[in-house]
């Protein structure tokens, strides 16, 4: 009888204290959430974004739209999202930060049914699960839409796939190793790195489950997953025509780069953000920014990192196994995707201090820490030595990389982060609402802090970025050519202008005069030379009848069709030279000032809207 009340005393105490951990535990999610928010509801869609949200506007959702490989990322879940955003509102920004914060949420709560499920409803696993809440190593992914939905995704597939696992292995229940496999596969849906969930399972089974070979049923129904998201993804991988109308071609770089990539990804990314860094931000425009990550503090993290390591190998039965698994996830999930293509692309200093490729191993880190530190639920000996005075050291290190990593949060967003882009496209979309229906805009490419043409090609195009929001129909417009009227361009904060051409200007003759051009070639003397390059000639003309002027600058020759009465034509010229040289292919016309250069916004002239959004 004194053992069963002993037995129900220690139930009802670990009740309570579970009851206090759960309660903590909530508290600290919604607690980043506030915190996070704050972050988020400043941020805009960057880059990829406008070309995401108008390939789904372009598109129906078929096969080949979802399942289009982008640089080797396969993500129809993604693409499924950015094609509903453009028919809710093109760029829904409330709409983006509610579905963040939304998947934020779930992402804190599946971790916390992990560390809970695998190690039980012990104080310990709030450790890993505050690293995971504060970490920085996610914010600048949770700035970027793009990198949110797919990669929030699988911060709650990872631990919802693991924790049914664990149930599996220890109870057997058939429901559990379906509801594994099922989030693994809705991971897959997002995010290229899905896969690996599946072999942390197997690692996970093999160091604290009690051993592979009795989940034979599993391993089979997990390759039944695999095998076909292989088969898929790879026959998909080489067909999927990129931006740069090409297919995929994998292409390592020299082992020189190879390495420095790896280790500044490790030591300048991924050790000094699991420990509060990197301190120090690189900014990439206004909304964004790499890890620049101070020498002496990299390094201190590196030592500090070490330490941790050893110790928890020197006390924790088969910590060596959790850092080897974090260590094999990183090469294989992290480092390999980027040594295919995009460390020759970016170099291995930008690709090694961004934080977004990884992001997504915070939840991995978290994993890892748990193992490496706390017993999991049932687990015999975990310990190589007894407790020692020093078991409480992690305290003020806790308390230290929370402080580092409030300050890393704080620093990061101490920029405009969305509030520029957001005001030019929101000013850009005003603008179109403005104009009259069918306006002639001018369709130049939108400002590098919106959308880099050297990366998005077209989709870095006005009509890309900002047309989709028009209310009405835009006559859209590459070059100026033939009588348009009142042509519209926008200027550097979004609004439209008239255009006018930025070069050099033949003066009418005086008096008012014109110059007679017919068959016969007629020489206008340009006031300076130009280079060899793309020009626009804008030609003022009087005719009694519509006539065609042919325009030649050195040996570049185009068409020009002029219109009845007093009027303007336009027409693009590739060539460089001293003179223009105009004649007409039918009848005679009487030419007036002739301008030759670039389009650009007239600022001299009324601006649509008055002022810009957000000023």
């Amino acid at each position: 009888m004194t053992a069963a009340v002993a037995v129900a005393e220690r139930v009802r105490r670990n009740s309570r204290s579970g009851d206090t951990v759960l309660a903590v535990a909530l508290v600290m999610v919604a607690a980043q959430l506030v915190w996070k928010f704050e972050l988020v509801r400043r941020t805009y869609f960057r880059q990829d974004d406008f070309m995401f949200i108008a390939r789904g506007l372009e598109n129906g959702l078929t096969w080949d739209y979802l399942m289009r490989i982008d640089f080797g990322h396969l993500m129809p879940g993604a693409f499924a999202i950015h094609w509903a955003m453009g028919r809710l509102g093109v760029h829904n920004d409330l709409l983006a930060h509610a579905l963040t914060m939304g998947l934020q949420a779930a992402a804190g709560l599946a971790l916390l049914r992990l560390l809970w499920v695998l190690f039980g409803p012990r104080p310990a696993i709030l450790v890993p699960l505050g690293f995971a809440l504060v970490t920085p190593m996610t914010i600048p992914g949770l700035s970027w839409w793009a990198v949110v939905v797919e990669t929030l995704p699988f911060q709650i597939a990872l631990p919802m796939a693991l924790a049914s696992h664990v149930l599996y292995a220890r109870t057997g229940r058939l429901r559990h190793v379906l509801a594994a496999a099922g989030w693994a596969v809705f991971g897959m849906v997002f995010f290229v790195k899905a896969p690996f969930i599946l072999v942390l399972a197997f690692v996970l089974t093999a160091g604290w489950l009690g051993g592979v070979a009795r989940l034979r049923r599993a391993w089979l129904l997990y390759l039944g997953v695999l095998v076909p998201y292989a088969i898929v993804f790879f026959q998909r991988l080489f067909t999927s025509v990129q931006l740069t109308n090409e297919t995929f071609e994998p292409r390592l770089p020299s082992p020189e780069v190879a390495a420095q990539s790896m280790w500044t990804l490790l030591s300048g990314s991924l050790v000094p953000t699991a420990l509060g860094g990197p301190w120090r931000w690189q900014p990439i425009g206004d909304d964004y920014a790499l890890a620049a990550t101070p020498a002496p503090l990299m390094w201190a993290a590196l030592a500090v990192a070490a330490v941790a390591v050893t110790v928890s190998v020197l006390w924790r039965r088969r910590a060596w196994l959790a850092w080897l698994t974090l260590l094999g996830y990183f090469l294989l999930a992290d480092v390999v995707p980027i040594m295919l293509g995009r460390v020759e692309v970016l170099g291995p200093d930008l690709s090694g201090f961004e934080l977004r490729y990884v992001s997504s191993t915070a939840v991995v880190v978290a994993l890892v820490i748990g193992l490496a530190f706390i017993p999991v639920r049932g687990e015999g000996r975990p310990w190589r030595r007894p407790p020692s005075r020093w078991r409480w050291a992690w305290v003020p290190l806790a308390a230290v990389v929370t402080a580092g990593s409030l300050w890393s949060v704080a620093a990061y967003a101490d920029r405009p982060l969305g509030r520029n882009v957001k005001s030019y496209v929101r000013t850009a979309e005003q603008a179109l609402a403005q104009v009259p229906a069918g306006s002639t805009v001018l369709d130049t490419y939108v400002p590098d802090k919106v959308a880099f043409p050297l990366f998005l090609y077209d989709y870095a195009l006005h009509s890309r970025v900002v047309g989709p929001a028009a209310p009405h129909p835009i006559a859209w417009t590459r070059r100026l050519s033939g009588p348009v009227t009142d042509p519209l361009v926008f200027d550097a904060s979004g609004r439209l202008r008239p255009a006018r051409i930025d070069g050099v200007t033949i003066p009418a003759p005086a008096g008012g005069d014109c110059t007679p051009v017919g068959p016969d070639e007629v020489r206008f003397r340009l006031p300076a030379p130009v280079r060899d390059a793309e020009h626009t000639v804008q030609i003022s003309y009087l005719n009694g009848a519509p006539t065609t002027l042919s325009a030649r600058l050195g040996a570049a020759e185009a068409r020009a069709v002029a219109g009845r009465n007093l009027g303007v034509t336009f027409t693009t010229l590739t060539g460089g030279g001293d003179e223009l040289v105009l004649r007409t292919l039918d009848g005679t016309t009487c030419v007036g000032e002739i301008r030759l250069g670039v389009p650009v916004a007239d600022d001299e002239k009324p601006a649509v809207p008055p002022r810009p959004v957000g000023e």
